[in-house]
């Protein structure tokens, strides 16, 4: 699959999700206390994301 989410922990023991692409880090979450928070980030974003405005800032 060219495209997934990975939940791992850091340095800190929190857990964090990153999505990549073709081995590539798109984007990174911040750190939960929990893996079920992790989960539940991923589920936000896939729920939402399609309806997710743009916003330029540069």
């Amino acid at each position: 699959m060219a495209h997934k989410f990975e939940i791992y922990k850091d340095k800190k023991g929190e857990f964090r999700v990153r999505f990549k692409y073709n081995s590539e880090i798109m984007f990174a979450s911040e750190g939960y206390a929990s893996k079920s928070s992790a989960k539940n980030a991923i589920e936000s974003v896939k729920k939402n994301a399609p309806k997710a405005d743009i916003e330029d800032n540069s």
